[in-house]
């Protein structure tokens, strides 16, 4: 154990001399302090990202390229492959080889999933915009384009609705949109149902995320024909307050409880207009 008297170096003719530094001067006498380093958590997510990367770049790789390419060891590589294989980023197969195989098992190589693909930046918007351009141009534009789209809509969230109608019949019928909101999370939408401002008239089926926002924004056909597979699932008018694609923090479906019809919805729209959408959007996509 150190003393604080050993802490002081040098030969005693020093300590001798004259009289001690003052406070202000022993500060200045000392080491400035190092900036903090990268926590080791951000270092780790950077380079496991960096190896995702060049999986994206060059295909399915094994461990050996990667940390090849990457200037890693094999180990290092590894580990970062068991995290990422965890979280779901990619998956191990085994590589293809040409000619004849020699001894020994063969190597994996490892190739983003899905998830992992999602995780990088993707043109899917822009896509699907040039797609429903081009079906709209193809009809003739105008209203016939118009049209054209709204069959497109209308055809993709039928058969879209087939995965979420056993669910929603299954239920009680004080149930189903609960059911439905779940069925929508599933597929993303991150989907609740709740209480609307007046319980007796009915409740909110209420989407938080919406996966084609930025293509509903253009092409309204795409919230309108939601609207309408929400009122056949369920078996009743329903009333579309607020969407994403508007701007509206929140995509909100006024669902009426049985017998209280359109008076209902559109009583519901005004009164909650203020609170739960703005008054533009409030009649913007009607079932």
């Amino acid at each position: 154990m150190k003393y604080a008297s050993e802490e002081q170096e040098g030969p005693a003719v020093e300590q001798t001399a004259g009289p001690a530094p003052s406070a202000p001067e022993q500060t200045e006498r000392r080491a400035p302090v190092a900036a903090p380093a990268p926590a080791p958590h951000d270092e780790q997510q950077g380079t496991r990202n960096r190896v995702a990367r060049s999986i994206l770049d060059h295909g399915p790789s094994t461990a050996a390229e990667l940390a090849l390419r990457l200037k890693l060891t094999q180990a290092a590589v590894r580990r970062h492959l068991d995290a990422l294989a965890a979280e779901g980023v990619v998956e191990p197969r085994e590589k293809r080889v040409y000619g004849a195989r020699g001894r020994g098992r063969p190597a994996k190589a490892f190739v983003l999933t899905d998830c992992g693909r999602d995780a990088f930046d993707q043109a899917y918007d822009q896509l699907a915009s040039d797609a429903l351009r081009w079906i709209a141009q193809s009809a003739g534009g105008g209203e016939e384009g118009e049209a054209a789209v709204a069959a497109f809509a209308r055809a993709r969230l039928a058969a879209q609705a087939e995965g979420y109608r056993e669910a929603v019949e299954s239920a009680e019928p004080e149930g189903r949109t609960e059911a439905l909101a779940k069925a929508l999370t599933a597929d993303g939408y991150a989907a609740t149902a709740r209480s609307a401002p007046n319980p007796q008239l009915g409740e909110q089926l209420c989407q938080h995320h919406c996966p084609v926002a930025h293509v509903a924004e253009q092409y309204p056909q795409l919230c309108e024909a939601e609207t309408e597979v929400f009122s056949r699932l369920l078996g009743t008018h329903v009333q579309r307050l607020a969407t994403i694609a508007h701007g509206d923090g929140v995509c909100t479906t006024f669902v009426p409880k049985a017998g209280a019809g359109k008076a209902a919805a559109h009583s519901t729209a005004r009164t909650t207009k203020t609170t739960t959408a703005s008054a533009s959007t409030a009649g913007r996509n009607p079932a």
